[in-house]
């Protein structure tokens, strides 16, 4: 498992790639073997992931008869959607990359989507977690989400236009690739899985 230093470093080089410097391709480790490690960073949004899932938590029982309860089943439901939502887009986009030809840029896709998912949960747990613990301040709250999910969608396609050289059409589809599917899949897996607010 990477190191807090090495996910420093990573994430120091996508800062840059967001600043569209291209020195930062230089921190990410685009090999099989960094490919393969990259994945790690989903162990490192554990915790504000379940930040996430103990606020889904709380929302879900609020619309469920009083008394109500739910075990590690709704965990375990909920830690399937964000396997889906992680790895969904990623195959996606390489098949989308495979039809435009563009195959060997997935590497570097997946390294710069796998850690770029770190600081995005965290600020996204954090947010969640005053909501949990302030309720009184969801209004701000809310306009801090709307706000980061504009900050994120800015931050990925500044990222995509250093990783595919500013093709502006491979920019635009690759980021609703990325961006959208997990807005409906998430919906849907929900309430299949029965762990959706009603």
């Amino acid at each position: 498992m990477p190191s807090f230093r090495e996910v420093q470093y990573y994430l120091a080089g996508l800062w840059l790639l967001i600043r569209m410097d291209p020195r930062g391709f230089r921190f990410l480790d685009v090999s099989e073997r960094g490919v393969n490690r990259s994945f790690w960073a989903i162990f490192w949004c554990l915790p504000p992931m379940g930040i996430s899932w103990l606020w889904w938590r709380q929302a879900f029982l609020q619309t469920m008869p009083p008394h109500t309860d739910v075990g590690m089943i709704f965990y375990f439901r909920l830690g399937l959607v964000e396997v889906a939502n992680w790895f969904v887009p990623l195959v996606l986009a390489g098949l989308l990359l495979l039809a435009f030809h563009k195959g060997e840029r997935f590497a570097p896709l997946v390294v710069s989507v796998n850690w770029l998912g770190v600081p995005l949960s965290y600020i996204n747990g954090l947010l969640l977690a005053v909501v949990f613990f302030a309720p009184g301040l969801v209004g701000l709250v809310s306009l801090l989400l709307l706000a980061f999910m504009l900050a994120q969608i800015f931050a990925i396609a500044r990222i995509l236009r250093m990783i595919f050289y500013g093709n502006g059409l491979l920019v635009g589809a690759m980021t609703l690739v990325l961006l959208v599917p997990t807005l409906l899949l998430s919906e849907y897996l929900q309430r299949f899985l029965g762990v959706y607010p009603v």
